[in-house]
């Protein structure tokens, strides 16, 4: 940890005033800037910092040699996503008469590489500049004057704890955790997507919905991961599920990874409830593909339940059927024409028939360039909004600093300061694409998910299809509202739940005291939670009519629900 932190220390070093000779007045890069992915200069500047890669190499920490250059790989194409919106909103704007009219915005987006020692490196980068000398002292003003990023939160936790000292705006696109509703440890920090708190007392209300009331419960072992756990089981526990299991493992520890697999394997919850953040997810997904463990209900968050990478010919027979939440989808005008095309012709000029004789950072990204005209995954972007509103948020904030007016333009004799803009983003107020734009008391936005359910065609292509929606400015009674019916369960079935609840019911009746015996629930299931399963199963049954094997059942189910009335 020693090694760590002044291995931190010496990064933030990376300014500083060389006061030999005649250079003593300038501020020099001691060693080599960062450089960033994607650039271009404005008369204001917006930093973002994306996961674009997702794997590194570490370098040795071990404080004997210079450290070699990080070596980042793998492409993730959802936050590659992410920076290219980011850059079709800046030039959107940039072509407003309206916006910021004689006012050009710039941005340099960083690749962090799925790596917080990386996000360390990206935010003294976006704080310092990339100029070798300036001819003023060290306490200048930063390279920017917002940040955008990240999408982990533990990864953002790094970036506005950098940043908050200094006053500079960090607006998340998807960073859920709870802790980051702190304004006392975060002043600085806003968010287009709602906090976890919401998420995790939403799942406990789903799965208390259909009667299951032992689950099994897997988070990453991250910020995210343990906030948004706690918070759950906190609301289950209200809800009286029990929790057979919970486990938890980092994207680094695969030899915890094949425990949790395990724990599954051996377990008797077919529900379970996987607070994971996409990359944990995926490398649960390939273990449970491995041992083909299939047959359970998964329920997940929003940061796996639509992405599109972990759909592949076999991850169906595992996660058909799943059901979570989501960020609501928005169409944005212009924007899958400018990722599949016009990105590519105008602010990534790279052609892939011509490496041989391109540009350095052409030559540095032959990865990116082999996804030029890739469109799959276009139709079902979701954060691409939340990146959207945080750019017109930070502009919105600047056009009412530099007191902007169709008129006369803005105001460019001024000089912004990143803690102003702190202060208008407090008072942003607009409308966009239908949709209002404001920050709450902790910085974030209002609480809407679309519930999802994994569902596949006949032609064998799979769909994230909404079954319902969580909304939490809607008055008590409406923010949660399902579509039971049109749900496709594991196996492809309508019954499932049915079943599922039938299973919940019998348990409950003959092992009273399996919740006591639960070192995570403590709560019996009292008479009336056991009406609500069965009026639960039977509302199901009614609707979607009961298969002929299942009629002794239903009919059982009706003349105990009877019992339960008196």
């Amino acid at each position: 940890m020693v090694q760590l932190l002044i291995g931190l220390f010496v990064m933030g070093l990376q300014f500083a005033c060389d006061t030999a000779g005649e250079d003593a007045s300038f501020c020099r890069v001691l060693e080599s800037p960062e450089l960033p992915l994607l650039s271009k200069e404005g008369d204001v500047m917006i930093g973002g910092a994306f996961s674009i890669h997702s794997k590194i190499a570490q370098p040795s920490l071990a404080f004997t040699e210079k450290p070699t250059p990080l070596t980042c790989s793998s492409i993730n194409l959802r936050e590659f996503r992410f920076a290219q919106t980011m850059i079709f909103a800046i030039e959107e704007i940039n072509k407003s008469e309206n916006l910021l009219p004689n006012v050009s915005i710039g941005y340099r987006i960083y690749d962090n590489c799925g790596s917080t020692l990386s996000s360390m490196r990206a935010v003294m980068a976006l704080m310092n500049g990339d100029e070798l000398v300036l001819e003023k002292n060290c306490s200048g003003q930063s390279a920017v004057h917002a940040i955008i990023g990240e999408s982990e939160s533990s990864s953002t936790i790094v970036l506005a704890r950098t940043t908050g000292p200094y006053q500079i705006p960090v607006i998340s696109h998807s960073a859920t955790c709870e802790c980051l509703s702190s304004r006392k440890e975060y002043p600085s920090f806003f968010r287009t997507i709602a906090s976890d708190l919401y998420q995790s007392r939403a799942l406990a209300q789903l799965v208390k919905h259909f009667g299951w009331t032992w689950v099994g419960a897997v988070n990453s072992d991250s910020d995210y991961g343990n906030n948004g756990m706690a918070i759950f089981l906190s609301a289950a526990q209200e809800e009286g599920v029990c929790v057979e299991y919970i486990e938890k493992f980092d994207r680094a520890e695969p030899e915890k990874l094949l425990k949790v697999v395990e724990v599954i394997r051996k377990s008797s919850a077919r529900v379970i409830v996987a607070f994971l953040a996409h990359v944990e997810m995926n490398n649960l997904l390939e273990q449970l593909n491995v041992l083909n463990i299939t047959g359970r209900q998964f329920i997940g968050v929003e940061a796996w339940i639509t992405a599109d990478s972990l759909v592949t010919p076999t991850s169906f027979s595992v996660l058909g059927g799943s059901l979570g939440f989501a960020v609501q989808k928005t169409n944005i005008s212009g924007l899958n024409t400018f990722l599949v095309k016009d990105f590519w012709e105008t602010d990534f000029q790279c052609d892939k028939n011509r490496i041989d004789g391109a540009s350095k950072s052409c030559k540095e990204n032959q990865d990116l360039i082999k996804l030029r005209d890739y469109d799959d995954d276009v139709e079902e972007l979701r954060y691409s909004s939340n990146i959207y509103k945080a750019i017109y948020a930070v502009a919105h904030s600047l056009h009412s600093i530099m007191k902007c007016s169709d008129s006369q333009g803005c105001d460019k004799v001024t000089e912004v300061k990143p803690w102003q803009v702190i202060e208008a983003l407090k008072q942003v107020n607009f409308i966009k694409n239908g949709e209002r734009v404001w920050f709450d008391r902790t910085g974030a936005v209002l609480a809407k998910y679309e519930v999802v359910n994994w569902q596949q065609r006949s032609d064998g292509s799979v769909h994230f299809v909404p079954v319902g929606y969580y909304d939490a400015s809607l008055p008590p009674g409406q923010k949660f509202v399902l579509n039971t019916e049109a749900i496709m369960w594991p196996g492809g079935s309508l019954q499932y739940a049915v079943k599922a609840a039938v299973q919940e019911l019998t348990k409950s009746l003959r092992k009273e005291n399996q919740c006591a015996a639960s070192t995570v629930c403590h709560v019996q299931m009292e008479k009336s939670a056991t009406a609500q399963i069965l009026m639960t199963a039977i509302s199901v049954l009614r609707n979607t009519g009961p298969i002929k094997s299942e009629m002794p059942v239903y009919q059982k189910m009706l003349n105990f629900s009877a019992t339960l009335k008196t």
